[in-house]
């Protein structure tokens, strides 16, 4: 994918309060803030079709992002993206900075592969999770961690601790203990095979 939509355009805003983000909503405008790192907080504002167009890829949420703001590039990750209700659009965006060296805190989605192939055995698939949190150094985030059920069988849950992470992740529940290695993924009987095999 073109590194241009992970590259965004923002305005330094002193306009700040309810009724500056609104006259900033009118005109096409979302208000947003980039925090963190060493640095004050910097509010901003974006370009909300631009804005739009790029949060539709997936990878906009997990990659380290370029906001160019007054001649200076700023890099940061998506931390929360308010919405509207019912219309599609963005209220707010609140980005974090990103300073090499320094761990980042951030939730990477799950992609799931192979799951025709559980079909294949008889299996049902049914995900428990579709996202984990991760910390991890800036270089080496990824844009998700893949989830291979090729050879999982039937009747077998995956959990956390089963998944193949990438050099230098570390998943977030894991570092807690063991008690927090939660189910990703099952792999379950048919409900009319599971009841008969009870029943025997």
């Amino acid at each position: 994918m073109s590194e241009a939509i992970y590259t965004l355009n923002a305005e330094i805003r002193n306009d700040l309060g309810k009724g500056a983000s609104r006259r900033l909503r009118h005109a096409d405008k979302v208000p947003a803030i980039i925090y963190g790192g060493h640095q004050a907080p910097l509010s901003v504002t974006l370009d909300h079709n631009k804005l739009i167009q790029a949060q539709a890829n997936e990878g906009f949420y997990t990659h380290i992002l370029t906001i160019n703001v007054g001649g200076e590039e700023v890099k940061a990750i998506v931390k929360a993206m308010q919405r509207h209700p019912f219309k599609p659009k963005v209220m707010h965006v609140d980005f974090q900075r990103v300073e090499a060296g320094h761990e980042l805190h951030t939730i990477v989605p799950l992609h799931f592969v192979n799951e025709a192939a559980a079909g294949k055995k008889g299996g049902i698939v049914a995900h428990h999770i579709n996202e984990v949190a991760i910390t991890v150094l800036p270089a080496n985030l990824p844009e998700f961690i893949e989830v291979d059920l090729a050879n999982v069988e039937v009747g077998v849950t995956l959990h956390l601790s089963d998944l193949k992470v990438p050099a230098g992740v570390t998943i977030a529940e894991l570092a807690k203990g063991a008690g927090h290695d939660q189910a990703v993924v099952s792999v379950n009987k048919p409900a009319g095979k599971a009841d008969a095999e009870a029943a025997e």
